[in-house]
């Protein structure tokens, strides 16, 4: 087992990744193992999340296949029962790295929310454990859950629904498929109602990894960052269910591969001068 000293990290996935593997998403692979030990990493995929582990298991063995990695094992839950069995709880202490599936992100929140399996990832995770995880995967790793909401529309009041997530990225919600199913509107409205905490929207294909305080994108499409911590005025008191809700200002960042976000500062870092002209003279 490898074993990093301080907190752990985290390569949180918008989705899309294992269904259309391409060159961004072998990229973000790459990224998870090297933070889990490289060639020394042990893996554990967690299916928790999905109603059809094997199928999932199959889709990631096709890509650790075409990384030349062999050092992982699948393991899934299906009752809550489970998260407190010694086989399971063992496996997880021999790994260096974990990987969510996507799925139903309740699940995760359900079967292992204050088990010891929670307790286990957490304290493992605050003395090294990369975790990443995709869609549903991404999702719970935050303080809280978004576990529905309607994509498409506008903020409106009660149109999310939330619980506590595992919470491995402090004061956050995560929301995937971001650009892709139009879910501006409801990542708004969870932070609308929950002010204290930032919310991130990640696209497909795109991920997160955050190390040290602090994110940086990678992949093909962009992190959104809103950021409702501090408004002026909000009518949320004042309306109905279902109520357009009015907010003013709520900070917001779209940051794509290469951007940096500093978590403790709430701020995000722009690349520098000489990334972007050299960038834009490798697209010529």
């Amino acid at each position: 087992m490898v074993k990093k000293s301080g907190r752990g990290s985290l390569v949180a996935v918008g989705g899309g990744e294992s269904s259309d593997v391409t060159e961004d998403s072998i990229k973000i692979f790459e990224k998870f193992i090297e933070l889990a030990g490289g060639e020394n990493a042990r893996i554990v995929l967690m299916t928790v999340a999905t109603d059809e582990p094997k199928a999932a298991e199959k889709r990631y063995a096709k890509i650790f296949k075409r990384l030349k990695f062999k050092n992982f094992e699948s393991l899934n839950i299906e009752d809550r029962a489970e998260s407190f069995d010694e086989p399971i709880l063992e496996a997880v202490r021999q790994a260096s790295g974990l990987y969510f599936t996507g799925g139903d992100q309740l699940h995760v929140t359900a079967l292992a929310g204050g088990t010891p399996l929670h307790e286990l990832i957490t304290e493992k995770f605050n003395n090294g454990l990369t975790v990443g995880g995709t869609s549903a995967g991404a999702m719970m790793m935050s303080s809280v859950t978004l576990v529905s909401g309607l994509s498409d529309c506008a903020p409106r009041l009660g149109s999310v629904e939330v619980v506590p997530g595992i919470n491995l990225l402090k004061n956050s919600v995560i929301d995937t498929h971001f650009s892709q199913r139009g879910r501006y509107g409801r990542l708004l409205s969870a932070t609308a109602h929950n002010p204290q905490i930032i919310g991130f929207g990640i696209d497909e294909r795109t991920a997160m990894v955050i190390e040290n305080g602090s994110f940086e994108v990678v992949g093909e499409g962009a992190v959104t960052v809103i950021d409702a911590g501090n408004p002026r005025h909000t009518n949320l008191p004042y309306i109905k269910s279902d109520e357009s809700i009015g907010i003013f200002d709520v900070r917001l960042h779209v940051l794509p591969e290469g951007y940096r976000y500093d978590l403790e500062r709430r701020e995000p870092v722009a690349q520098t001068f000489e990334k972007l002209t050299a960038a834009a003279a490798n697209e010529d």
